[in-house]
């Protein structure tokens, strides 16, 4: 039977960034059986044994309470667990001097499922049959933003500045503010920080600066916090969420452990938090009670907050210093460029004149075993031709340290070969 889908049916049945090019990582991986592949596409968290043990312990308290069967076989209110939200909210206030109230919190079912909320209540066509974009104002950026929204044409992306370090092969991507529009027709404004894919974290002038162009057309300002600081905690650099009347402090649990159990965390003006739950409530009532549950308890003893840094940060971090130095021994003398590793659980390489594409070199990769993300998929809502799109690749920090080096060492063989053949090279 083939169903006749609406435009809304076609649009959400279709694979978006990543979760394309995933098809044919898993079908290269069944064909490739016995072959030695080192696969660093994972967006994955690794199972660090400290962390499971903390949802295990979380998980015996809560079967052990006598308000087991409350969260488990009852439903609860759409805004979120109370307990969980008590938590978040005396943790923030406490930590960063807030004064946040429950009517600045909503709990949701993964982060993704908040931007599709967001996109598809602020993005898209008003009553009156304007257009509201989302705008994300450094590019590239996470390769969901590409999915949640119901009208593409919504979604604009902006190309950024590139600081460029050519004596150590590192640069970093910068918000270009002569080129970013946020005016009339802007719906919300999105970006993550830390950045998946590229590790970039932007600056806290960066970020009020977005805030204060976006602040007299009174458009909200979404930051997705999902490698932030106090949980996950995977900045590898310096910094703290930044509240304001028109941002929306956005995080999710995933890579502290709880990818499973699907939370999200919405902080941020009334208003905002309103329309965004009356949206939840309409789609799917409220997030895992169970989760919710657990989570209350690992964020309310400190314990989340803890093992974020002293056990999940270190793990990917040092990650990252063994993927950079084994680069910088092996790579050949042609132009590449690492982009400086400010957090999350990635690496972002560009080989700058490239001379095949992101999609040719990943095929060659495999050819030797290796696997990542072509780059091209980072790019959501860019309408610029920018052959920098082509020339980049996401790396993964969840293989261990010995299959980091030994991939990057046969990455490095291969660049040499591709432009090794180039004639510009030559």
């Amino acid at each position: 039977m083939e169903p006749v889908l609406t435009q809304f049916g076609d649009r959400m049945s279709q694979l978006t960034g990543v979760r394309a090019i995933m098809k044919d990582i898993i079908e290269t991986l069944r064909a490739g059986k016995g072959q030695d592949f080192i696969n660093l596409s994972a967006g994955n968290p690794v199972i660090l044994p400290e962390v499971e043990q903390l949802w295990r312990d979380c998980t015996t308290e809560l079967l052990e309470s006598s308000e087991y069967g409350e969260v488990v076989c009852r439903y609860g209110s759409s805004q979120g667990y109370r307990p969980l939200i008590d938590a978040v909210l005396n943790d923030f206030n406490q930590r960063y001097g807030l004064n946040l109230s429950d009517r600045n919190i909503l709990i949701t079912p993964g982060s993704q499922s908040l931007y599709f909320f967001a996109a598809n209540a602020l993005g898209g066509y008003t009553s009156k049959g304007t257009l509201k974009q989302i705008v994300l104002p450094l590019s590239p950026d996470y390769t969901g933003y590409g999915g949640v929204t119901l009208f593409p044409e919504s979604l604009v992306a902006y190309r950024p500045k590139l600081d460029i370090d050519e004596a150590s092969h590192r640069f970093k991507y910068r918000p270009d503010f002569s080129q970013l529009q946020i005016d009339e027709n802007t719906g919300f404004v999105l970006f993550s920080r830390p950045c998946n894919p590229t590790g970039n974290v932007l600056s806290d002038e960066e970020v009020n600066r977005i805030a204060a162009l976006a602040a007299p057309q009174n458009v909200p300002i979404f930051v997705d916090s999902a490698y932030a600081s106090p949980y996950p905690a995977l900045n590898f650099t310096e910094m703290s969420p930044i509240m304001g009347e028109n941002i929306v402090h956005c995080m999710s649990l995933s890579k502290a452990g709880l990818p499973g159990e699907r939370l999200g965390i919405a902080l941020g003006d009334e208003s905002i938090i309103q329309t965004l739950e009356a949206f939840q409530t309409n789609l799917c009532i409220h997030s895992s009670r169970y989760g919710q549950a657990i989570a209350a308890r690992a964020i309310a003893s400190g314990s989340l907050a803890h093992i974020s840094e002293s056990i999940i940060r270190p793990h990917y971090q040092s990650k990252f210093t063994v993927l950079e130095q084994t680069l910088d021994e092996a790579m050949p003398d042609v132009p590449w460029f690492l982009h400086r590793g400010e957090g999350a659980i990635f690496a972002w390489l560009w080989l700058r004149d490239l001379p095949i594409s992101d999609w040719e070199f990943y095929q060659e990769l495999k050819q030797v075993g290796v696997i990542v993300v072509p780059g091209q998929s980072f790019f959501p809502g860019l309408r610029d031709d920018w052959d920098h799109t082509r020339q980049c690749c996401r790396i993964s920090l969840t293989a261990t340290p010995e299959e980091l080096t030994e991939g990057m060492r046969r990455l490095a063989r291969v660049v040499e070969a591709v432009y090794a053949r180039s004639p510009v090279m030559a």
